[in-house]
């Protein structure tokens, strides 16, 4: 069951990056982890670096795809921005935290993207 939903997981995170790509968000880091947590995508678009965390779904009998980034996890991907932040020195840019929700149809390839900008503040 894990494999099968890393493999979900890396099936919405490729589409969640043409999704982005799509709307000119400039994709500069996928996957970046640290001792602190990971964030599935970083990217670029007009002033902000947006730190962009991706949940994949079938369906929504467990709540929708968003509620799963619990405040714990906020503060994850928080604190390992903050170390990519440190570790690129880009301290005086502009950041954001986004959501990127993925719905998979069993039924056939079908998909739906949520794209909730600016998702949490810490």
């Amino acid at each position: 069951m894990k494999t099968f939903n890393k493999d979900i997981g890396k099936f919405g995170e490729e589409i969640a990056e043409t999704f982005l790509k799509n709307l000119g968000y400039k994709v500069i880091e996928k996957n970046f982890s640290c001792k602190c947590g990971e964030i599935d995508i970083i990217a670029i678009h007009k002033d902000y670096i947006c730190f962009i965390e991706v949940k994949t779904r079938y369906g929504i009998n467990f709540g929708i795809p968003a509620e799963s980034v619990t405040l714990c996890k906020q503060h994850k991907i928080y604190k390992t921005a903050q170390v990519y932040i440190l570790k690129k020195n880009i301290i005086d840019s502009n950041f954001r935290f986004d959501v990127i929700e993925v719905l998979l149809n069993n039924d056939n390839n079908d998909f739906l993207v949520n794209h909730i900008e600016d998702a949490f503040q810490l």
